[in-house]
């Protein structure tokens, strides 16, 4: 017999895809902890390693080689991922506080959440100013700036404001990056100490003032900035420096955030004990630039960071399984390659001279050493079959793993043979048929609507996973243009501790709950179990005067498309590691989109509409054909997909459920054989409404469903014929 799954019984909470937490989840990937949960919080997909942050401003490195994809790291590691920012933390019931959504439990969490250089003291520098960090707003910020000078659109006047090591270094990589943008730069290091670069010993420094000297940067000492505005920096003097793009580089800064946690802290940072525990509360830890060393201070920089990693690793499954702690002791120096714009470097340290290209080789072998961490993980390795196993067991099992949501519907083929079984309905109020959206009884002057969906999950965020599942039930109700009443919850939990279980219930049930609130209906109740994995469903009513199906659709009508396609495929490669972390996020967010506003302006006026789900947009436009006795063309350059889907389509990424999709629908489609056309047969989840309306009113349809949040495209239009698929 197979073993059951473990449950789980221990929460630890990673606040912050700082450079420790990425190696601390590449290291538990490796030897996960039995019954313990990872859960990362950080508000993006991706965390930018900063020590290559010079060579990108430069034009060394692409925004995208610098980034450590955190989706792909934490699927690699069994984590799941909160993309939001984490806010507080209340430490009497365990939970971290996350914007936007419900708290988050823990029995140990650990805090890595960087610094920033903002300067909220400096008037106009939050509206016109960029601060170093956090890297990716700087970095967007930067790119849009080089982009304009490019184009004519903006001086190529930079000021940055301190001249510290990192200040210095941006501002040889921006004088850099502009002349090889054809312009000439004009940039000025602002400095409020009479003595600038304070850090690096005597023989770096003079390296790295002449390379300022001869890059024709100003180094402007004892200035203190008094006023950013759009084009100018004021100093205190009345001076004023021209200025396209403000940079703040003057020091680092704690979050402000940390300081109401709470905890025991040093000018802001976290202040820890030797095993990276607060000094308050041993079941938190800190690390990296947000945590202050109280047994051993040290100044700010990425390798104390990497030499941590082990130890927190070390120190997080010791304080779960009842071993002794590790203790952090941090070298007392260490070097320093600070790279001069070019592809060059100075190293720092004993006090030496040490200058050339040959520095920044060593750095970039470094930094791609590091990186090369995150770009590749080794294969988790596929349960062999048992050496006597019935015939036709791995073909039933399939080339890829199972996807999730709808990837994971029985195919059409099937369903069809199973429905043609049932008998004929003898209930005299019961109008539908078993093909339609929903179930449609009489009720009164108008019909009830009825449906139910479920989910197989494809994201280890349940909160996440509920509002999409809820979204998707509620799909066939919008569809019909009735009005939500009632959700009955279906949920079948994975194993967990009691209070594991209490606390995943909370975060679904809050998920399910937003998004029954903004339809204006009301959950009232439903069934939980125990299975294998978490899945998620619900059964939900609602209410209709006359409701739109299927049938019905007119020669001359135009076909709109509410939700860009390609989810199928983005969360089958999300499986596979080859999707961006920065596609899924935004598959994710689309999926969350409730359909309510898109049928109250469609519903009053579509002649046929259905929801697009499992089997794609070419097997629910056969339904509304089949319905309508029509067929129809579909202008495939029209039709909107998801970041990502088209690149992942083309390299031959699909779905579990696609050659079923195929295989039912493409006998009656007259479509090329490219990635735009894969696209129709990939099944979707919480998909968008597909209506038929009259032509002339479809572009004012289309206006007022994109303003509304929609990503509404007129994709085609139906025409006279038997049922078919072409393109115009």
């Amino acid at each position: 017999m197979h073993s059951p799954p473990l449950p789980v019984s221990r929460d630890v909470v990673l606040i912050g895809g700082g450079h420790t937490h990425a190696l601390v989840l590449r290291m538990w990937a490796m030897n996960p902890l039995a019954g313990a949960r990872l859960t990362l919080i950080n508000p993006g997909p991706t965390a930018p390693y900063s020590g290559m942050l010079p060579g990108h401003v430069a034009g060394h490195y692409a925004k995208a080689e610098l980034d450590i994809d955190l989706v792909q790291l934490a699927r690699f590691a069994g984590a799941r991922l909160i993309l939001a920012p984490a806010t507080g933390i209340d430490r009497e019931a365990r939970r971290v506080q996350v914007a936007g959504r419900p708290d988050v439990a823990y029995d140990l969490a650990s805090f890595d959440v960087g610094i920033t250089t903002a300067m909220p003291e400096l008037s106009g520098f939050d509206e016109v100013g960029v601060p170093a960090k956090p890297l990716d707003r700087f970095a967007a910020r930067w790119q849009r700036f080089v982009e304009a000078v490019a184009a004519g659109k903006a001086r190529p006047e930079v000021v940055v404001i301190g001249s510290g090591i990192a200040g210095v270094e941006l501002a040889l990589a921006a004088v850099y990056r502009l002349k090889a943008a054809g312009v000439t730069p004009a940039v000025t290091i602002v400095e409020r100490t009479a003595s600038p670069l304070p850090g690096p010993g005597r023989g770096a420094r003079n390296a790295l003032l002449s390379h300022l000297e001869r890059a024709g940067i100003s180094l402007l000492a004892d200035a203190e900035p008094a006023e950013a505005t759009g084009n100018t920096l004021r100093l205190a003097d009345g001076r004023l420096i021209p200025a396209g793009f403000i940079l703040g580089a003057a020091g680092a800064r704690p979050h402000g955030w940390l300081s109401g946690l709470g905890l025991a802290t040093k000018a802001g940072y976290l202040s820890v004990r030797p095993t990276l525990q607060s000094l308050t509360d041993p079941a938190l830890f800190a690390v990296g630039d947000c945590a202050h060393l109280s047994h051993a201070p040290r100044p700010k920089a990425g390798v104390f960071a990497v030499r941590q990693a082990p130890v927190l690793y070390h120190n997080l499954r010791a304080s779960l399984t009842g071993r002794p702690l590790r203790a952090y002791r941090p070298q007392r120096d260490y070097l320093k390659l600070i790279s001069t714009g070019g592809k060059g470097a100075v190293a720092d340290k004993w006090g030496l001279r040490l200058d050339g290209a040959f520095l920044w080789r060593w750095k970039n072998r470094i930094d791609q050493r590091f990186m090369d961490r995150f770009r590749s993980y080794p294969p988790m390795p596929a349960a062999d079959l048992p050496a006597d196993s019935a015939a036709g067991l791995r073909e039933a099992m399939g080339e890829k793993p199972l996807c999730g949501g709808c990837g994971a519907k029985v195919g059409a083929g099937a369903l069809d043979a199973a429905i043609a079984c049932l008998p004929p309905s003898r209930r005299a109020d019961l109008i539908s048929g078993p093909g339609d959206d929903a179930a449609i009884l009489r009720h009164g002057d108008g019909v009830q609507v009825m449906t139910t969906d479920h989910l197989r999950a494809f994201t280890e965020d349940p909160y996440v996973m509920a509002r999409i599942a809820a979204v998707h039930a509620l799909g066939d109700i919008w569809a019909m243009g009735a009005e939500p009443q009632i959700l009955l919850a279906q949920i079948i939990l994975p194993r967990l501790a009691p209070r594991l279980q209490a606390e995943t219930l909370r975060e679904i049930m809050a998920g399910a709950t937003e998004i029954a609130t903004l339809a204006g209906a009301e959950i009232a109740g439903g069934h939980t179990s125990i299975g294998a994995e978490l899945t998620l469903g619900f059964t939900a009513t609602g209410l209709a005067r006359t409701p739109v199906t299927k049938a019905g659709a007119r020669p001359g009508d135009a076909l709109i498309l509410t939700k860009a396609l390609g989810s199928g495929t983005i969360m089958a490669a999300t499986m596979t590691g080859t999707a961006s972390g920065i596609d899924t996020a935004a598959t994710l967010e689309a999926m969350q989109r409730p359909l309510a506003g898109d049928a109250a302006r469609l519903a009053p006026c579509a002649h046929a509409m259905t929801d697009v789900t499992g089997f794609g947009l070419a097997g629910h436009l056969l339904e509304i054909l089949d319905a309508s006795g029509a067929a129809a063309w579909l202008d495939l350059e029209a039709i909107p997909v998801l970041p990502g889907a088209l690149a992942l389509a083309g390299s031959g990424e699909q779905s579990s459920l696609f050659p079923a999709n195929h295989a039912a629908a493409s006998p009656r489609t007259d479509l090329p054989d490219n990635a735009r056309a894969k696209l129709l047969y990939d099944p979707q989840t919480a998909g968008g409404l597909l209506a038929s309306v009259p032509g002339e009113k479809a572009g004012a349809l289309i206006a007022a469903l994109n303003e509304g949040g929609a990503t509404a495209a007129i994709i085609g239009q139906i025409r006279s014929g038997t049922p078919k698929i072409t393109r115009r």
